[in-house]
């Protein structure tokens, strides 16, 4: 067996996991061994993957995406992991289905889950509203598994709320760790999630939250940065604290981004809406007020224009620990995809193999959240996998 998930197995075996039958919605709701379990089932199915091993566990069975945002990675990554797993996929396009002549959140979750096994989820546009409707399809599946009407209560796999971010927090959490050797070595060092100054507004706060509610766990010193004015939620604020505490680590805000960067070990510049401004939106998006969202996006890319010096260049690098340079990517890149925007060029291609790697890891992430959730005993069912040793790819 390969060494590394020998290793991996061995610290999975010591840890105490209760996911079974569980959805996946924030990091914060697990445990610090549930936290390290997922990441080491990331890993190891990963390394399975490299080495051309099928990780095909279900026969049958589909796995539903809902987006309500565009999406790339995220859509792809969620795709090809439940494909790996053997699952079939059907999109739930709501503009194709009933939902516009009044079919209501219990009935659609419900109707789409008699041979579902997997729902993914993303709904970062409406503040507030997000995990909230998460939770309802949630409830209304276990309505439906209570009362016998489903064989299988399908999990929920938070593909990005107005809250959090996960499978991109954990994927990050696995690039950081590979950086760094081992979980111990992330004590003391210091991670910036920085805003950055982006040509266009109104993206999610939840990459920003994911990082600093899931990092602010390992006990490092743990920076967000942002203008005065660009703020988060405040309970996910109370939830870096905490972690941070726990941890021996800190958590600190700063409203200037060259001190913020001094002395860095990993940084995150990246774009994202102030909360009052996506509570404008989500207002203006309900009512259809096209004029009043036109007003405010005007009004939001004047105050972005005001800081435009929030960029990260060749000096504000200088300035950090030779850091890991992370992105959930698409980044604004100054000279590339936009004028001037979150990053310049000369940086962002500098970091090109760094970034791809962090997002490399994200359908491994989404698989290891299905699989911790749909197995009693994953650990077993992982090791009964590896003793087959059945080929994906029969070269």
């Amino acid at each position: 067996m390969n060494e590394k998930i020998k290793k991996n197995l061995e610290r999975l075996k010591e840890l105490n996991i209760d996911m079974f039958g569980k959805d996946f919605l924030l990091t914060w709701e697990k445990s610090d061994d549930e936290i390290e379990a997922t990441m080491l089932f990331t890993e190891i199915i990963k390394e399975m993957h490299k080495n051309n091993i099928s990780t095909k566990v279900f026969d049958s069975g589909i796995a539903v995406p809902v987006f309500r945002d565009n999406s790339t990675r995220t859509r792809f990554s969620f795709s090809s992991a439940c494909n790996a797993l053997g699952l079939g996929l059907q999109d739930l396009d709501e503009k194709k289905s009933q939902i516009a002549h009044g079919e209501t959140v219990r009935e659609t979750a419900n109707m789409i889950s008699f041979l579902a096994d997997v729902i993914g989820i993303r709904d970062d546009l409406y503040i507030e509203e997000g995990d909230r409707y998460q939770r309802e399809v949630a409830s209304a599946l276990d309505f439906g598994y209570n009362e016998g009407l489903l064989h299988q209560r399908p999990t929920i796999i938070n593909l990005q709320s107005d809250i959090d971010h996960p499978t991109q927090s954990m994927s990050d959490l696995s690039k950081i760790k590979d950086h760094f050797g081992s979980l111990e070595n992330l004590k003391g060092k210091k991670l910036v999630m920085s805003w950055a100054y982006s040509p266009s507004y109104g993206k999610p706060l939840s990459v920003a939250q994911g990082m600093i509610g899931l990092l602010t766990r390992f006990g490092m010193d743990v920076v967000l940065a942002h203008p005065e004015g660009y703020n988060v939620m405040d309970s996910v604020i109370d939830v870096a604290k905490e972690n941070a505490e726990k941890s021996g680590g800190s958590f600190t805000i700063s409203h200037d981004m060259k001190e913020a960067f001094k002395d860095a070990d990993v940084v995150c510049p990246k774009s994202w809406a102030s909360y009052s401004v996506m509570e404008q939106r989500r207002d203006l998006l309900h009512a259809q007020d096209f004029d009043g969202l036109d007003a405010l996006e005007k009004s939001c890319l004047l105050e972005n224009a005001d800081h435009m010096n929030w960029e990260y260049t060749k000096e504000m690098e200088a300035l950090t620990n030779n850091a890991l340079y992370m992105h959930p990517l698409p980044a604004d890149v100054t000279g590339l995809n936009c004028e001037h925007g979150e990053v310049t060029r000369e940086v962002f291609d500098s970091h090109l193999k760094d970034t791809y790697h962090q997002a490399s890891f994200k359908p491994f992430a989404m698989m290891a959240m299905i699989w911790l959730s749909k197995f009693e005993n994953p650990i077993a069912k992982i090791e009964e996998v590896l003793e087959n040793n059945k080929k994906r790819l029969n070269k």
